[in-house]
C-alpha cells in the first residue's frame, strides 16, 4: 500500500478535454490504509465547475446527444467495454484511494457497476420513448393523444467515498442512457477513481464534447454552485441526510428536479423461530464489511430477548475473527475508514456509547497504528431510543437490541428517521415476508435473499431519500413526460 501507483494523474475532464484545474490548484489523496499521499487531484475551482456546466448545457442545447439513441448506444457499449478492459488498475486504484477491502471489487466496487451499466444500455435498445394513448374525446374534441418521454437536461451528478465507482456509474449510465448531459462532482476523498473514469470515457469512447465532466474541487462552496447554478435542470445526490437537506434548500429557488439517496439505520430482524446464531454472525460480518461504510448497512441486530445474549456473543466472536486487515490483503473484509475526520466520529460515537450505558461485547476502541482504523465492535446493553441505535455511525459498530415479538421488532425497525433497508429472518418464509410488508423501507432482503442488482431500483423512504436509482425506476428519474394531442 505504500509507494506511488502507476495510474496517471488524475485531471478533470471539462469539454471534452483533460484538465487541471484552471488556476493549477491541486490536493492531495490520503490513502486510508496509511495516511500516506498517493497522488493529487485538481482542486477544480469555480471557474472550472462554470465551464464544465456550460459545456454541459451546450452538448445538451445544440448537439443530437439528446435524440440520437444510437449514438448513446455506442457510447456507452465503449464505455463498458473500456471499464472492462482497464479493470485490474482500476481495481487497484480503488483499493489504494478509498481503502476497500480487495473481494468487494467483484461486488458493488467495480463487477455490478460496470455490469449495471451494460443492463441500462439494453434496456435503451428497447425502451419506447413514445406511448400511444389512443384517441378519446375531451371537451367533445376528438384527439389522440401521444406519451413522450425526453432527457430532463444537464445533470449535477455528486457522489461520496464510500462505494464510489458504484454510484458515479449509477448515476451517470442512466443519465446518460436517457439523453442527459452530466457533470459528475465526487467527494474530496475520493476524486481518483472519478477522474480515472473521466479519462477512460474520454480517450476510449465517442461521448461528444460536454456530454460528460468530471469536476474535483475540494471546497464545498465551490461544488454548491452545481445546485444553485440555472443551467443544471437536475442534482443527483447520494450522501448524509444533512447535506442532502441543504441540496434540497440550494436546489428550491430554480425549482430543479433532485434526486436523493441518503442516509440509513437498518435494522436486521430475527424473528423467535429463527437461527437466531446464524442471523448474529451473518449480520455481524455484514457490518464489518468496508469498515461499516455503507447506506444500506445493517447496523441494528434485533433480536428475541430470550437470545439476546447468544446473539450478543456470536456476533462479538463474528468481529473478533474478521478484524481488521490492510485492504490489499486477499483475506480482508474491514479495512480502514475513510479519513481522520471519519476515525474520530467513529470514536466519538464509542465514547458515546459509554456514556449511554452501553458495553462492549469486543472492540470498542480505534486502532493506533498508521491510517484511519477502528476495531470491528458490539454494543449491548442499550435500547433503540440510545443515539447508538438512532444515528448513521459509518463505521464497523453494531448495535444489538432485544425484543418481544413479532410486532415488537416492527415496531423497533420502524422507530426511525431513517427507511433505506433491512432484513427479516425467520423459519417460515411465509411470516417473513408479513414481517417485511410492515417494515418502512425501500429495499429488504427476507431469509438471506439478495436485493442489490442492475436492474432492482434501490433508494429509501422518509430521510433516506427521494426517488430510486438503478432498475427501471433509476432510468426513468432522468426522463420528464411530455403529453401531446393532435386532432383525430
Amino acid at each position: 500500500m505504500t509507494g506511488a501507483l502507476t495510474s496517471p494523474p488524475a485531471q478533470q475532464l471539462v469539454d471534452g478535454k483533460l484538465v487541471p484545474a484552471s488556476d493549477g490548484a491541486t490536493y492531495e489523496i490520503l490513502a486510508p490504509a496509511t495516511g500516506e499521499v498517493i497522488g493529487h487531484a485538481p482542486d477544480g475551482s469555480a471557474a472550472d465547475v462554470d465551464a464544465a456546466i456550460a459545456a454541459a448545457r451546450r452538448a445538451f442545447d445544440e448537439t443530437e446527444w439528446s435524440t440520437d439513441v444510437a449514438l448513446r448506444v455506442r457510447c456507452l457499449r465503449q464505455l463498458h467495454a473500456a471499464l472492462l478492459e482497464h479493470a485490474e488498475p482500476f481495481k487497484a486504484l480503488t483499493t489504494a484511494e478509498v481503502g476497500m477491502p480487495g473481494f468487494m471489487m467483484g461486488a458493488a466496487g467495480f463487477d455490478v457497476p460496470v455490469d449495471g451499466l451494460r443492463w441500462v444500455t439494453d434496456l435503451l435498445e428497447s425502451y419506447e420513448f413514445e406511448t400511444d394513448l389512443g384517441v378519446a374525446s375531451p371537451m367533445g374534441i376528438p384527439s389522440r393523444r401521444t406519451v413522450r418521454r425526453e432527457a430532463v437536461g444537464v445533470v449535477a451528478a455528486i457522489s461520496p467515498w464510500n462505494v464510489p465507482t458504484q454510484i458515479n456509474l449509477a448515476k451517470i449510465g442512466p443519465a446518460l442512457a436517457a439523453g442527459c448531459t452530466v457533470v459528475l462532482k465526487p467527494a474530496p476523498d475520493t476524486p481518483w477513481v472519478a477522474a480515472e473514469l473521466g479519462r477512460i470515457a474520454a480517450e476510449h469512447t465517442d461521448l461528444p464534447p460536454g456530454v460528460l465532466n468530471v469536476v474535483t474541487p475540494r471546497a464545498n462552496e465551490v461544488a454548491a454552485l452545481l445546485t444553485t447554478d440555472p443551467r443544471v435542470d437536475m442534482v443527483s445526490f447520494t450522501g448524509s441526510t444533512q447535506t442532502g437537506r441543504a441540496i434540497m434548500a440550494a436546489a428550491a429557488p430554480t425549482l430543479k428536479k433532485v434526486f436523493l439517496e441518503l442516509g440509513g439505520k437498518s435494522a436486521a430482524i430475527a424473528l423467535d423461530d429463527a437461527d437466531v446464531a446464524s442471523v448474529a454472525g451473518a449480520t455481524a460480518f455484514t457490518a464489518c464489511i468496508h469498515a461499516g461504510q455503507g447506506c444500506a448497512i445493517t447496523t441494528r441486530l434485533v433480536v428475541p430477548r430470550d437470545r439476546y445474549d447468544e446473539a450478543v456473543q456470536v456476533a462479538a466472536a463474528t468481529m473478533e475473527s474478521i478484524g481488521a486487515k490492510d485492504p490489499a490483503d486477499p483475506g480482508a473484509i474491514c479495512g480502514p475508514v475513510i479519513s481522520q475526520a471519519q476515525r474520530d466520529r467513529v470514536e466519538s460515537y464509542l465514547r458515546l456509547a459509554e456514556s449511554e450505558g452501553g458495553t462492549f461485547a469486543t472492540g470498542g476502541h480505534v486502532i493506533d497504528r498508521p491510517g484511519y482504523w477502528v476495531e470491528p465492535t458490539v454494543v449491548a446493553g442499550l435500547d433503540n431510543s440510545s443515539r447508538l441505535a438512532q444515528e448513521e455511525i459509518f463505521g464497523p459498530v453494531l448495535v444489538v437490541i432485544p425484543h418481544d415479538g413479532d410486532d415488537d421488532a416492527v415496531r423497533i425497525a420502524n422507530d426511525s428517521t431513517y427507511g433505506l433497508s433491512g432484513s427479516v429472518d425467520s423459519g417460515s418464509l411465509e411470516r417473513a415476508k408479513a414481517v417485511a410488508a410492515r417494515i418502512r423501507t425501500g429495499t429488504l432482503a427476507v431469509n438471506g435473499g439478495v436485493w442489490f442488482s442492475p436492474d432492482a431500483p434501490f433508494g429509501g423512504y422518509k430521510q433516506s431519500g427521494l426517488g430510486r436509482e438503478m432498475g427501471l425506476a433509476g432510468f426513468e428519474e432522468y426522463l420528464e413526460v411530455k403529453t401531446i394531442a393532435e386532432p383525430a
